[in-house]
């Protein structure tokens, strides 16, 4: 069963992204909702780092992205973005994606999830939940076809036994972000992939803290202690302390913090790697 919000959430999400737009299913609305998402909440996974799996329930992600102010990841993410969409009147299908952003030749398990979203005139790839190359605009499906967004320059290429690569070009450089195919993914896949994920002991969102969020022209992220923004240019920041992490997550990311005591030992651990480092 497809999931929408109330009209009461509805209004608490529009607010919360700052959308003051018409409530209809255009491929103007999905474009407009698709830039704001993404720069008014923030990509970042706390909750695993500190030995939680997040809940994928609505209520749930409903509560932590919008009533609480916090980020997630690509679950709470597009779970959140589709249940707004189809309470709007879109039509959309859940998809599910192999991370080639670290590796391009990796042929790992479908642990990304994406929406397909119909309009009266073409089928879109909305996302907005991939950390540091989150899509800023949805992305028609038309094989080979480069499209500005906002930020990156992105294509659809297809590939062997139907499967789609979602590339982006960095410069002159085109770099693979993920491939999929079309099968529609139900709320168990979604669910073994979470669990996956926020407790194998090697992933990637157990041992280190990653966050992202876009602004008009930039990308910001912290991977544990590094804060990088890329606009026309590219700049570095190592954070030192514990204090400066916790600032940097207020107020760059926008994130309030949840209450956890574990929190407070996981920013000090990030803050004694960096003491470590540097001597």
């Amino acid at each position: 069963m497809i999931q929408t919000v109330s009209p009461v959430q509805l209004a608490a999400y529009f607010d919360r992204i700052g959308y003051t737009g018409p409530h209809e299913a255009s491929a103007e609305t999905l474009h407009a909702l698709h830039r704001l998402h993404p720069q008014a909440i923030p990509f970042e996974n706390i909750d695993t780092l500190l030995g939680v799996t997040p809940r994928l329930d609505l209520e749930s992600v409903f509560a932590k992205l919008v009533s609480a102010r916090r980020g997630g990841y690509c679950y709470e993410h597009n779970l959140l973005f589709r249940a707004v969409l189809e309470t709007i009147g879109f039509e959309t299908t859940g998809l599910a994606a192999r991370v080639l952003w670290a590796d391009p030749d990796a042929m790992l398990p479908r642990t990304h999830m994406m929406l397909l979203v119909e309009t009266p005139d073409e089928t879109w790839l909305a996302d907005v939940g991939f950390g540091s190359m989150t899509l800023t605009a949805p992305l028609v499906f038309d094989n080979g076809r480069e499209q500005a967004t906002p930020h990156e320059t992105f294509r659809l290429d297809l590939i062997e036994r139907g499967d789609f690569k979602l590339l982006v070009k960095l410069g002159e450089t085109w770099k693979p972000v993920y491939r999929f195919d079309l099968e529609p993914q139900v709320p168990s896949d979604y669910a073994m992939a979470n669990h996956y994920v926020s407790t194998l002991p090697d992933s990637i969102f157990v041992n280190h803290l990653i966050v992202a969020r876009v602004i008009p022209g930039q990308r910001q992220t912290l991977f544990d202690r590094t804060v990088t923004r890329r606009g026309t240019a590219e700049e570095h920041r190592e954070l030192t302390s514990a204090a400066e992490l916790r600032g940097v997550l207020e107020d760059t990311f926008g994130i309030t913090l949840p209450t956890d005591a574990k929190l407070a030992s996981v920013l000090e651990h990030l803050a004694a790697q960096a003491a470590s480092a540097a001597t």
